[in-house]
């Protein structure tokens, strides 16, 4: 890889270090982002539940001290509860710093000792890729500054992050149901009467998990909470263990004046070969907080989602295909040593891509991806 595509490459190699990675630095050296974990496991032996994660800081942010536009339409009177619903939605786009906070809290199996906790940090962007009456797309773009030296920060870093779709009473879904597969599962009209299904998709926009829920707004307060779903393990922990195979639990998306919060209660939970539940490991509570900020330099995101967003538009259309017409989809994590996300990462900044018009982009992808996609 050369040029962009294998900065990007680099960069996705980068953030797995740094959001991984046990952290090294001790409180003293890092004022603005210390190690701690208050709701955590007192009896432990001391520095046994140390924070893993990443182990840099982020340059100096300003965060909004006063609410928003967004706020202030969400609070508008008069609206119809599928208005509010919309306008909920569109508040998570913006910019923020996020900051990211899981801890196992309860053990199920004999002999269990806890993992450390994840604390890890970003500085996002969430773009509207689209906004329809029945229909919201928002894509996250990582624009980071790692502060080296406590004064200055380095050059930005580009990483398109995951991407969350948001459909009015959308009846058909894709659950997943481990093993790297995805499954056709269709809600009844009254499951989905006034409903959202909330779909998230990977950084290189294969299936994450879709789940339907229902806003609830009252006069200062707006959240989303999801059906129990099916997830697979994120990066933070298939990157690390291999001891379970699917997170199964709810996600809770509250909107404040100058940010959201997504909250999450998982259970870690062992399949056997025939993708039934085997063994419940333990129960996990996590948080991220997304801050809005002012002032930060996003040049940098907004011009690789210039140059890019096209691509990944056909991307999109792409796994849309695969969505309508297979019932039973599989994805290779990789293929001959290349993870799929370096396969795609490399094809949106290549060159030769500008000489293709966009059945001819169509095909290269598909073409990538069926190497990826076992379907039915």
């Amino acid at each position: 890889m050369a040029g962009r595509s294998g900065q990007m490459y680099l960069t996705m190699v980068l953030l797995t270090f740094v959001l991984v990675t046990p952290s090294v630095l001790a409180d003293e050296e890092a004022p603005r982002q210390s190690r701690q974990f208050t709701f955590a496991w007192p009896f432990e032996p001391d520095g046994g539940m140390a924070p893993r994660g990443g182990s840099t800081r982020g340059g100096l942010v300003v965060l909004a001290d006063s609410a928003g536009d967004q706020w202030t339409a969400l609070r508008a009177p008069g609206l119809t509860d599928k208005e509010r619903d919309r306008r909920a939605i569109l508040a998570m786009a913006g910019p923020y710093r996020a900051s990211f906070d899981f801890i196992e809290t309860v053990g199920f199996t004999e002999g269990y000792s806890p993992l450390a906790p994840y604390q890890s940090w970003g500085t996002e962007f969430v773009y509207v890729v689209a906004d329809e009456p029945d229909f919201i797309s928002l894509q996250h773009i990582m624009v980071l500054r790692f502060d080296v030296t406590g004064e200055t920060a380095t050059e930005p870093m580009v990483m398109k992050h995951w991407r969350q779709d948001w459909r009015y009473e959308q009846r058909n879904l894709h659950v997943f149901r481990g093993h790297n597969t995805w499954m056709f599962s269709k809600n009844s009209r009254s499951q989905s009467r006034g409903r959202w299904v909330q779909s998230v998709y990977q950084v290189d926009d294969s299936p994450r998990y879709m789940a339907a829920g229902r806003w609830e707004h009252l006069r200062n307060f707006s959240s989303w909470v999801s059906d129990e779903t099916w997830r697979p393990l994120p990066r933070r922990e298939f990157s690390v263990r291999d001891d379970y195979d699917v997170l199964i639990g709810t996600n809770r998306h509250i909107i404040t004046p100058t940010g959201w919060v997504q909250e999450e209660m998982n259970l870690k939970v062992a399949l056997d070969g025939e993708g039934a539940v085997s063994e419940v490991l333990a129960r996990e509570n996590g948080v991220a907080r997304y801050e809005r900020i002012e002032g930060y330099d996003w040049t940098a995101g907004n011009e690789y989602w210039k140059r890019t967003a096209s691509f990944w538009a056909i991307v999109r259309e792409v796994w849309s295909d695969y969505f309508e017409h297979e019932h039973t989809l599989t994805v290779r994590k990789s293929v001959g040593g290349v993870p799929l996300y370096a396969a795609m990462f490399e094809m949106a900044d290549n060159p030769s891509n500008a000489n293709l018009d966009s059945n001819g982009v169509r095909e290269t992808v598909r073409e990538v991806l069926q190497r990826y996609v076992i379907d039915d």
